[in-house]
C-alpha cells in the first residue's frame, strides 16, 4: 500500500487500461476495475454474455465494442491457420482456438474440416452444450465432411474449468469419430481440448 492505495500488478493495470479505453462511460476505470475483480480475465470479460456485462452498468454500445474487439482478433488468427497448411501451422492454429474458444461459458465443439493437403476447407462449430459436456455424433460430423469433400478432420473442444485434461468421455467419443472416420477414409488427425492459455492434443498423448 502506498498513501492508502493499492498498487496494482503491471498487466493487470494495463488490462484495466484497455477495457477502460472500450467503454463509453465517464466512469470507465471503474467499471473496468469492477469487471477484471469479478471475471478471472480480461479474456473472460470479453467474452462473457450480455446480460452479464449489463449488471456493471455496460450500455450496448459498450457490449458491441467488446464483440467488435474480439471477432477482429478472431479474424486476424484464423487468417494465419489459413495462410498455410494446419499441420505445418501447428502454433498458428493453437493460438486462434485460444482466441476462438478459451473462454467460452459453455463446451463448445468444433470441426477442422481439411483437403487432402491438410489446407483449411471449414471450420465449423458443430455443437454447444454445458459447463461440462458437449454432445457429439460422429454420424453428423461424417455426413459434413463428405459434403465439403474433406479428407481429414481435427476435432476441437473447450474445457471451461480452464484444464484441458480428456475425460473418459472425451477418449470413448475420440475412438467412435476416429472409427467412423476410417470407415469412410476420413482421417481425424486430432482431437485438442482447449483450456485457459493452454491446451491438450490426443496425438501428443497417445490417445489417438
Amino acid at each position: 500500500m502506498q498513501g492508502g492505495l493499492a498498487v496494482l500488478p503491471a498487466q493487470e493495470t494495463e488490462e484495466q487500461d484497455l477495457l477502460a479505453g472500450l467503454l463509453a462511460s465517464q466512469q470507465g476505470k471503474a467499471c473496468a476495475s469492477a469487471l477484471l475483480q469479478h471475471f478471472p480475465s480480461i479474456g473472460h470479460v470479453i467474452s462473457a454474455e450480455a446480460a452479464q456485462l449489463r449488471a456493471f452498468g455496460l450500455s450496448g454500445r459498450d457490449i458491441a465494442a467488446f464483440r467488435l474487439v474480439r471477432e477482429i482478433a478472431c479474424r486476424m488468427a484464423k487468417a494465419e491457420v489459413r495462410s498455410r497448411p494446419v499441420l505445418g501451422n501447428w502454433q498458428a492454429l493453437i493460438a486462434y482456438l485460444q482466441t476462438a474458444m478459451a473462454y467460452e461459458q459453455v463446451e463448445q465443439f468444433r470441426i477442422l474440416f481439411l483437403d487432402t493437403k491438410n489446407n483449411l476447407i471449414a471450420d465449423e462449430v458443430q455443437q454447444h452444450g454445458t459447463v461440462n459436456h458437449t454432445p457429439v455424433y460422429p454420424r453428423e460430423v461424417l455426413k459434413r465432411a463428405l459434403v465439403l469433400n474433406a479428407t481429414a478432420l481435427i476435432a476441437v473442444h473447450n474445457h471451461p474449468s480452464g484444464d484441458p485434461k480428456p475425460s473418459r468421455a472425451d477418449i470413448e467419443m475420440t475412438r467412435e469419430l476416429k472409427a467412423a472416420g476410417k470407415a469412410l477414409e476420413v482421417e481425424l488427425h486430432d482431437h485438442v481440448v482447449i483450456g485457459h492459455g493452454t491446451h491438450a492434443s490426443f496425438r501428443s498423448l497417445g490417445l489417438l
